[in-house]
Parts: structure tokens; sequence; C-alpha cells
């Protein structure tokens, strides 16, 4: 039995669906909000509701002058900013795992991310160049992903089974991916101590020195919204590949556009936040597990979720051991490993 299937027909009637996101959905939002405002009263200093309160009137009203608006300006925009890569990676792991109808993928498993670390520690080493650095990160695993969508294009644009066609991107994937950490490893290893450290926190994860940017926010909207308008034609990609042209879906096409926009957005949250593990492994499957594999509601949920899990361990990761900063990438970790073996024993009992 398919994994997509565990939980019962992706073909779910569209009143339910409708009935389960007119609850999800809302309450998940009213989570992202709750979150993010968690975000902005927690930390080493925290704020009261009043100074809260005063705050977000000082920003309103233009630049902050008091220590709690300064406070507040600084939280807002990295709770923002982990909101979004979160969200990002877990609709990327959405789509990959659709793609690829492996269970174990995620963001990361075709290499993208490692394109991004060879362009960024290449940059950091070479030529010291901090704000470069998301710029080549975003190129590297551009070109990663254009790399792989030219040797593994034959086997996309197929419109049979997906059997043969899986494999031999993941392992395309895979070859490419261990190339890039041959790369990096060598980065590693000559680059002097002074960088040294920015180089390992970047390759960890770590929201510390992000910046709020439009870009993000434009490329998950527009991942977002080719991900709901074909949700119905990925279930018939993750369930029924072998038929998908009798059932009136070219899945050669959808093939070829879920890997570019899945990598987009890899390229996008990796360039932005580093590479943060787990999030788009673990929050897909655990949107799976309570609502079902029925993409028109998992694809936003799992947006949401992905975003909210973030947010909050970026918090604990800033507080835990205030004044200093763990890199986030740690905190999804130690989170993302026990809830992933959780996941998998439950799955074993079913």
């Amino acid at each position: 039995m398919s994994f997509f299937s565990m939980q019962g027909s992706s073909q779910a009637p569209v009143m339910l669906v409708a009935r389960r996101a007119s609850l999800v959905l809302p309450a998940l939002f009213c989570l992202a909000i709750a979150s993010i405002f968690f975000a902005c009263i927690t930390g080493s200093v925290s704020l009261t509701f009043a100074e809260l309160w005063q705050a977000l009137i000082e920003l309103l009203h233009g630049q902050p002058s008091t220590l709690a608006g300064s406070l507040l300006e600084l939280r807002l925009g990295r709770a923002l900013t982990g909101f979004v890569t979160g969200g990002t990676l877990a609709l990327s792991g959405v789509m990959m795992q659709a793609l690829l109808r492996n269970p174990l993928a995620d963001p990361y498993v075709l290499g993208i991310s490692g394109g991004a670390s060879v362009g960024a520690l290449a940059t950091i080493l070479f030529f010291g160049a901090f704000w470069l650095v998301d710029v080549a990160a975003f190129a590297g695993a551009i070109s990663v992903s254009l790399l792989l969508f030219g040797l593994a294009y034959r086997d996309l644009k197929g419109s049979g089974s997906t059997d043969g066609s899986a494999p031999i991107l993941l392992l395309t994937g895979v070859i490419v991916a261990t190339g890039c950490g041959a790369l990096i490893t060598l980065m590693l290893s000559i680059a002097p101590d002074s960088r040294l450290r920015g180089m390992v926190f970047w390759m960890i994860g770590d929201l510390s020195n992000t910046q709020s940017r439009y870009l993000p926010w434009l490329i998950i909207a527009i991942g977002l919204g080719f991900a709901m308008r074909n949700a119905r034609a990925i279930n018939v990609a993750a369930m029924h590949a072998d038929n998908a042209s009798t059932l009136g879906v070219n899945i050669g096409r959808l093939r070829q556009l879920l890997f570019l926009c899945a990598a987009l957005l890899t390229a996008s949250a990796v360039s932005n936040a580093g590479s943060i593990g787990f999030v788009g492994l673990i929050m897909p499957h655990a949107c799976r597990f309570a609502w079902g594999p029925d993409h028109r509601l998992l694809i936003p949920a799992a947006t949401l979720a992905g975003g909210c899990f973030l947010v909050l361990a970026d918090t604990v990761a800033r507080t835990v051991v205030a004044p200093q900063q763990l890199p986030v990438g740690v905190i999804t970790a130690m989170v993302g490993v026990p809830m992933f073996l959780l996941q998998l024993h439950q799955l074993r009992r079913r």
C-alpha cells in the first residue's frame, strides 16, 4: 500500500475537504498570529502588553524611539522571516514528496541546498562579503536546479509510470549533492578561523542575521498559488501516477512544474536563512497524519504549520541560553528527530 494512501483516499469529497479546511485553516492562522506575537514579547528582555502596544504605535508612525520599539522592530522582522522560511520549506517538502513519491523526501534531498551552500560559503571564504551571501546562495541553488533539470529532463518529461523517473532523479540529486558536499568540506578545511564560525552557523541554519525582504513572500505566494491550482493533479500524481493520463492529468508537465517550483522555493528558503533541517520533512507528515493526504488541505495546512514551527523554534533558539543565541537548525533537529520517530511508530501501528 502506498504511503500516501495510509489515511484513505486522497480524492475525498469536495464538501468534506471544504468542511475540514474551514476548521483547520482558521485555527492554524490564529496559531501563526499567536506564534509571532509570542516571539515579539519573548527574549532576554521581555515586553509587557503595554510596552508592546506602545512599541507597535511607534512602528506604525515611523522609526521607534524607545527600547521596546527597537526590540519589537528586530523581533517582528525576525519572526516574519522565520515564518516565511518555515512555510516555504514545508511547501517545498510537500511538493518533493509528491514528485518523488517518497515519504523521506524533503527540500534538500536533491542537493539544491548543497548548491546554495557552495555559493554562500565560497563568497564568505574568498570575498568576505557577507552582504553577497544571500545572492550567491540563491544563484548556487538555481544553478544546481537547472543542472538537475537538464540531466533528468527526459525522465521528467515522460508521461508513463514514475517508477523509472523518480529513482533516476533522486540518484542524480544524490550524486550532485555528494559533489557539493566535497566542495563544502574542502572550503571548511581551508577556511581561516575568523570566517569559519560564520560559515558553520550559516550551514546549520540561522535567523540572527536575516533581513526582512519582499522577495521570499512573493516566491511563497507564487508557489502556494501554483500548488493550490494543481492540488487535484498532485493528488493524482501521488496516488495514481500510472493512470494519470486517463484521469486527465499531463503527468510529465506536472512533474517538470513541481520540480521547478520546489527548486525555486528551496533556493529562496536556503538563501534566506541557511540549511534549516527537518521543517520540510516533518511538517508535511504531521499534517498528513492529522488531516489526511488530500493536497487541497495538506498544502495550505503544511505551509502554515511550517511557518509556526520555525517561529517557535527560533524563539527557543534565542532565549534558552540568552543572551547567547543558538542556530535555529539545532532546535529544529532536536525537535524533529523524536517527532519523526513518533510518526514512524504510528505508521507501523497502522
